[in-house]
């Protein structure tokens, strides 16, 4: 009850801010039309003294000064109604975007404190809260650069969240030639930053990029969002061998999986044995023969860059091999389970987490296939991965997790999501100056064009081993459209045959967004 009372309380401040600041501009207005009321009548009435002395010839110029004078007043009269019109109707928008989020804010607040283990969700205001662990939780994590142990609250926007996570469903996170084509000196300045060891930070010469990139780059992307219904993330925490996920994990349409991890009949009853795509940094790609043995079909996607090495080894294997596009370049090898949920979530519908360090009481960092050793507490990554669930992006299934009856009831609904992320999208709008309505490509900072009738060139090279050049590494690449899952062409449709693609990191507001024609109107 405290909780409920305190979020009306902060309702009722968030409304009355938006109240406050209507009024003011109905008291700006209102000035404004006391000084222009008395000058319009003083020209008016100047302009009739003027004409009463003219003569009785001259009467049919007064009439028509004084049927402008008659217009010109109800002009006055319809801005004046438009304005407090127009006023009221902001007021009544605004208030009800405010309480859209703060509803969803309750929402999360209660998903988090039933589902967070001991985590609490704390609002602040319609946008920001805090998720809290509670007192003694063992911190073991020391941050040397910052001085100071893993903290026990971290502050979140979640109007800012959710609107990054929607945005990521309708992305796509492959790098293609289309990319470098459309984006601003895509293959001079872009492309090398994604080949290592290539001897030049520039490709004034395209054509030394091309022979680095084209044995993983694709013209189009071959995956579309919401080409699978559900899809399985398994990260590689020793979690797993608590747990008898296997079957669970393999039922999924689609599994996705990242960097080493081992698939065999040896842990095939914690993580299954399907396997569909794999996300791996630079240094796991070299050893991408010993990874992907026992399996053709499995897609690498590489997480930063490529270099003449891996790519020596592409060429020998069955298998399709892309590079993931939207990564912030330079930063290493981390976030590797986060990038998997991004790659995951611009091709399913609904994802399902395995293997990731969710649940209290770690004081060592465990990997299923090795020995533990010492490393941190991930405090950070456990309350973003709940905030993630609660927000509906995905879930969780953890060993704590999975001893009590799976019931997502109280995530909430796609319909309560949407709502709340238009809520968010109006309020980023009216906070950024923008008037109207910009739609959902809103955020493209770039607009390129594709020929529909140009199919474009497959990814692959002239000397590529008889290995590769049998196979069906391109299937990907080459699939009909017709034969996507129903909901993937629909949601194609929807976006009016437009690919949009993140220009750099984890920018809302800097997309690159690729027309292709229509489907139906080819």
């Amino acid at each position: 009850m405290t909780a409920l009372y305190n979020n009306r309380v902060s309702n009722s401040i968030e409304a009355k801010k938006v109240g406050d600041a209507d009024q003011s501009a109905k008291r700006r207005r209102l000035r404004a039309l006391k000084v222009f009321i008395p000058a319009t009548f003083a020209i008016v009435s100047a302009t009739m003294r003027q004409h009463k002395q003219v003569s009785s010839l001259n009467r049919r110029p007064t009439v028509l000064y004084l049927t402008c004078a008659a217009a010109f007043f109800s002009l006055l009269l319809f801005y004046i109604q438009s304005s407090f019109f127009a006023g009221s109707l902001s007021s009544d928008r605004s208030s009800e975007t405010i309480r859209v989020l703060s509803n969803f804010q309750s929402t999360v607040k209660q998903c988090v404190d039933n589902r967070g283990l001991g985590l609490t969700a704390h609002i602040i205001d319609h946008c920001k809260l805090i998720l809290k662990y509670p007192e003694g939780t063992n911190s073991t994590w020391y941050n040397a650069q910052f001085k100071k142990f893993e903290p026990l609250e971290y502050s979140y926007d979640l109007c800012e969240t959710i609107l990054l996570w929607e945005q990521y469903r309708n992305m796509t996170t492959v790098l293609t030639r289309e990319y470098l084509d459309v984006r601003p000196n895509g293959w001079v300045d872009y492309a090398p930053l994604r080949i290592a060891q290539l001897g030049t930070k520039k490709c004034t010469n395209k054509t030394l990029c091309e022979e680095n990139l084209n044995v993983l780059l694709p013209a189009k992307p071959p995956f579309h969002p919401r080409q699978f219904r559900t899809c399985a993330v398994v990260g590689n925490s020793g979690d797993l061998l608590k747990t008898k996920f296997g079957e669970e994990i393999d039922s999924h349409d689609a599994v996705f999986r990242d960097n080493e991890a081992p698939v065999n009949e040896k842990y095939a009853k914690y993580v299954g044995l399907k396997r569909d795509f794999r996300l791996v940094v630079r240094g796991a790609a070299r050893n991408m023969v010993p990874i992907l043995k026992g399996s053709d079909n499995e897609v690498l996607i590489i997480k930063s860059l490529t270099h003449k090495e891996i790519n020596a080894v592409i060429k020998t294997i069955p298998n399709p091999v892309y590079l993931f596009q939207g990564i912030v370049l330079r930063r290493g090898a981390k976030g590797t389970g986060m990038k998997s949920i991004e790659l995951a979530l611009s091709m399913c519908d609904i994802i399902d987490i395995y293997g990731f360090t969710v649940d209290p009481g770690y004081t060592e960092w465990t990997r299923y296939f090795s020995e533990p050793r010492k490393g941190h507490n991930p405090l950070q990554g456990r309350a973003y991965y709940q905030l993630l669930e609660c927000l509906g992006v995905l879930r969780i299934h953890s060993p704590m997790r999975s001893k009590r009856k799976e019931d997502w009831s109280d995530i909430p609904s796609r319909e309560i999501i949407s709502q709340a992320y238009a809520a968010a999208l109006r309020l980023k709008k009216s906070g950024a100056g923008q008037a109207g309505d910009l739609g959902q490509f809103g955020n493209c900072k770039v607009w390129g064009n594709v020929d529909p009738h140009k199919i474009g060139p497959v990814s692959g090279s002239p000397d590529m081993s008889d290995v590769r050049k049998n196979s069906n590494y391109n299937r990907w690449e080459v699939m009909p459209f017709e034969s996507l899952r129903k909901d993937a062409q629909d949601h194609y449709n929807q976006m009016q045959g437009v690919t949009v693609y993140k220009m750099d990191g984890n920018k809302l507001d800097d997309l690159v967004c690729v027309r292709h024609s229509l489907k139906s109107e080819e």
